[in-house]
């Protein structure tokens, strides 16, 4: 059977980026009325902030300019009491949208984890248990940034770039144009970097997802170590891994980090070409001081939130790997599935095989032909080497796989015409370990009394697991 180890990469399913991030924003839907009101306080956070500008022009081009100190002091009181409810509303909408993307976590979180808990084996046979945390623990943690972003940055941000650029075309359309004329090349940036950073990142999550399937296994599995001494050996797979995870990381970020250094040169090309229009073809007796002034500050507007709309774009190619191995999850479907409701009737224990063949990887039959009939109260032992599918017969009785060919019957039923509930809930299986623990019992309490017999052993057993 093909195992994925923590020496593998996950395998990663083709999916289309927008319908991954339009199924993760979907859950913000489930909490329409906080957001309304959180885009309320941020239209108003806009609007203020947009004014702003048109203030200082006003205030130099008329209050200053014609001496006129008391309209100037109604001007700045104004502007005060506006900006103060815009700091009260930016601490409100931060309030608000954490509480709204911890729950989303949460939701996530829980519905991964009821999902998981309804695959069959061959989902866990298949990866690693720290493959399934990485899931369940650091891609959902992941996401946060992402769902709060998306409401508190990019529609606010976005709001504000179309307003600056439409405020500015109106008062003045050859400096619009000048300070606008870099976007392209920035556009084309970012279409570059997210190409290639996408698959980067996409490496990142797989080298981490190895790094904690490592780590699980190597501290779940530490009395094998320590009793073979293979403390060097696994440490050394550690640092390699480590390393794995280092370089992956590094090489994301570098890709990611090289957006920033786009958008400032984008920024300060625009800024030069307006400057450059404004005094050089426009002329200064054209362009009022308070105009450059004004425009200065709207670039800024403009470019700042350009800004803060490429690190949410760097989040979403950072995280959208995250999503992608959740949604996998959640969109794998058991393959021990209910027939219909019927119901297993209570058990006498009459067990029959009819000609099984099982493979784990529908290569290599683990059982082939296999047949024997088992009666009701009848005590029977499976004997052979590793491998030779002892286990795979208890497994297929409670039906944790489905055979390929034959029937397995209990009390002449097909485990497979009932439900998986029905079956289990009156089955009881003794795992690995508390068999061996009942096994050395047995064994100790033979040494220390030879004469006891079989039944007295057994009792003697019973009583010490009970204790």
């Amino acid at each position: 059977m093909s195992v994925n180890s923590y020496k593998e990469d996950e395998h990663s399913t083709g999916t289309s980026k927008r319908n991954t991030l339009k199924r993760l924003f979907s859950y913000l839907l489930f909490y329409k009325k906080k957001i309304t009101f959180v885009l309320v306080i941020m239209g108003f956070c806009v609007v203020v902030s947009l004014l702003n500008p048109l203030f200082m022009e006003y205030a130099i081009d008329n209050d200053i300019t014609s001496g006129n100190m008391s309209g100037l002091v109604r001007l700045i009181l104004a502007a005060a009491v506006l900006n103060l409810l815009m700091v009260a509303g930016i601490r409100l909408r931060m309030y608000l949208m954490a509480d709204i993307t911890n729950s989303i976590l949460v939701t996530i979180r829980q519905e991964l984890y009821t999902h998981i808990q309804t695959l069959d084996f061959n989902f866990f046979d298949s990866r690693p248990t720290g493959k399934i945390l990485s899931r369940i623990i650091g891609d959902i943690n992941s996401l946060k940034d992402v769902l709060g972003n998306f409401v508190t940055t990019m529609i606010p941000d976005l709001l504000t770039v179309i307003a600056v650029a439409g405020i500015m075309l109106v008062k003045n359309p050859p400096l619009a144009l000048a300070a606008l004329c870099s976007l392209p090349l920035m556009a084309l940036g970012m279409w570059l970097i997210q190409t290639i950073s996408h698959k980067r990142w996409q490496i990142f999550r797989k080298k981490a997802s190895n790094l904690n399937a490592f780590i699980h296994e190597d501290i779940s599995g530490i009395r094998v170590i320590q009793s073979f001494t293979a403390e060097q050996e696994t440490a050394e797979t550690f640092r390699e891994l480590v390393k794995e995870h280092r370089h992956s990381f590094i090489r994301a970020c570098r890709m990611n980090d090289s957006l920033g250094s786009i958008i400032d040169f984008s920024w300060g090309l625009g800024v030069a070409a307006m400057y450059f229009v404004g005094i050089r073809i426009l002329g200064t007796d054209q362009v009022s001081l308070g105009t450059f002034i004004a425009f200065g500050t709207y670039i800024g507007m403009f470019w700042s939130p350009i800004m803060n709309l490429s690190n949410f774009y760097n989040q979403i190619i950072t995280n959208l790997a995250a999503a992608e191995r959740i949604f996998e999850v959640l969109d794998t479907k058991p393959e021990i599935t209910d027939e219909n409701d019927s119901v297993m009737p209570p058990m006498k224990g009459d067990v029959v095989f009819q000609n099984v063949c099982f493979s784990y990887d529908n290569k290599v039959n683990v059982l082939q032909n296999v047949s024997f009939h088992i009666h009701p109260g009848e005590t029977i032992a499976l004997v052979g080497p590793t491998g030779a599918g002892k286990t795979t017969i208890v497994n297929l009785i409670s039906r944790f796989y489905d055979v390929q060919k034959g029937a397995v019957l209990i009390d002449g039923i097909d485990v497979r015409s009932v439900t998986t509930l029905s079956l289990r809930s009156q089955m009881g299986i003794m795992t690995q370990d508390n068999f061996l623990f009942r096994c050395s019992i047995m064994e100790n309490i033979r040494l220390g009394n030879p004469a006891a017999s079989d039944e007295e052993v057994r009792e003697a057993a019973r009583k010490a697991c009970h204790r």
